[in-house]
């Protein structure tokens, strides 16, 4: 590997993520741990989403007792990640939070440990260290990898050709490549079709290299192979500013699908068609729903994505589990963090409501997202939602995004830094 874990941990500490490790539904019997005496909630995964519904279930409920899950001693956020691999941030520690002050101001039970199986007949967690019984499951696990539909990407592939779209090692090995090539290189980079974490992620990750390019390897050239047709958020405000500062350096291609990699000659497939090389390149697969949550057949048809009630945030494919964050289909919300802290804090509401006979209150939902163009500049999309026919909807003319003329970029990014370190703070405390 190029980056070995303990290097990552003296850097910065060990990857992020939710718990997500495949296992079958029913599995034998494991050694019961904390023994459950009253009403419980488990909560899988200590992210954006997970760390806010155990935090807001005991503000609710103190007489409820939260287990969360993490196999994590902390968690990386991969909002403004870019920022370290653009190198604007020095390291990832301002993203990094820990879990002892949650645990402590709230009386949430933290176990760290791997989640290996689910079986929602028995309400039983199965982790790493023993089962855990639940009254009420909440599931929180990100995101995974369709590596079967990228011919030659696997666990060797992605030390040469990093992802990065799981905040850790994998951030710190892209920065490192793209410190390491000489002044006059490529660097290749893939999207996938959407949905995918993040909708305007890859793009701000495109500004975020070319500035680090123009900065210290201004004879390098970025190349940006999308699945979609064209830029799938912010188009016009990314495009604006790719030309106002990067024309030289970045190139962007639509409807360019990468199918297959060769890991060893740094070269990308496009639909078995044509072949593009890289000095560095940055591979995004396509993703479904953490790997768990599929072992656990929460996924609906399209066997990606866990279908939930509008309102609770409950599984249709299994009662008493809900399902929050990128995992879920949240309508028309999107795959983001602040998503996640928002369907959270709806799904901690219900969840208390149903162990208490109340009734349920539907959604009222909010998403922002800050994208960096410079290290200086940001644009942002805000939106509010609704459940309007069963379905999460989108409000009218209840958000919108930067001005066009980029009047407001510094601002903005003085803004998304305040929504980092307030966001970051409610999960942490």
């Amino acid at each position: 590997m190029t980056l070995d874990r303990r290097s990552f941990i003296k850097l910065i500490g060990s990857a992020s993520g939710a718990a997500a490790i495949a296992g079958a539904p029913m599995i034998a019997a494991a050694a019961e741990i904390m023994p459950k005496k009253g009403k419980r909630v488990v909560v899988v995964g200590g992210g954006y989403g997970g760390t806010i519904a155990a935090k807001y279930i005991r503000m609710f409920d103190k007489s409820i007792e939260v287990v969360l899950v993490e196999r994590n001693d902390h968690f990386v956020s991969c909002p403004f990640s870019n920022l370290y691999i653009g190198g604007i941030l020095k390291d990832l520690k301002p993203l990094t939070i820990k879990y002892d002050k949650l645990v402590k101001n709230h009386g949430i039970k933290l176990l760290q440990a791997e989640v290996t199986a689910i079986d929602p007949a028995a309400k039983k967690v199965v982790t790493s260290k023993g089962e855990l019984s639940y009254d009420r499951l909440v599931m929180s696990p990100g995101i995974d990898f369709r590596l079967e539909e990228m011919k030659g990407y696997d666990a060797a592939a992605m030390e040469l050709m990093p992802h990065a779209w799981k905040a850790g090692p994998q951030t710190v090995l892209l920065r490192k490549q793209l410190e390491a090539m000489k002044d006059g290189g490529t660097v290749v980079m893939s999207v996938p079709l959407a949905p995918y974490r993040c909708p305007p992620g890859p793009y701000e990750r495109a500004s975020m290299i070319a500035f680090y390019l123009k900065q210290h390897k201004p004879k390098s050239k970025l190349i940006m192979l999308d699945a979609n047709p064209d830029v799938t958020s912010k188009g016009g405000l990314f495009k604006k500013g790719w030309k106002d500062n990067y024309a030289d350096i970045f190139e962007y291609r639509g409807a360019k699908k990468v199918t297959e990699v060769d890991a060893k000659n740094r070269a990308v497939m496009i639909e078995g068609l044509e072949e593009v090389k890289g000095d560095v390149v940055n591979v995004i697969p396509p993703q479904r729903a953490g790997q768990i949550a599929v072992a656990a057949g929460l996924v609906g048809d399209d066997k990606n994505w866990c279908p939930v009630n509008a309102t609770t945030f409950e599984s249709t494919k299994h009662k008493d589990i809900h399902v929050i964050g990128d995992a879920s289909v949240a309508g028309a919300m999107p795959k983001s963090g602040y998503s996640a802290n928002s369907e959270a804090k709806v799904c901690a509401m219900n969840v208390v409501a149903l162990m208490n006979d109340r009734e349920t209150t539907e959604l009222s939902g909010i998403n922002t997202c800050y994208s960096y163009i410079t290290d200086k500049e940001a644009v942002s999309v805000a939106a509010v939602y609704a459940v309007k026919e069963g379905k999460i909807v989108a409000v009218p003319n209840s958000g919108g995004v930067s001005p066009a003329d980029f009047s407001a970029a510094k601002l903005e990014a003085i803004y998304a830094e305040s929504w980092l370190k307030n966001i970051l703070t409610e999960m942490s405390t």
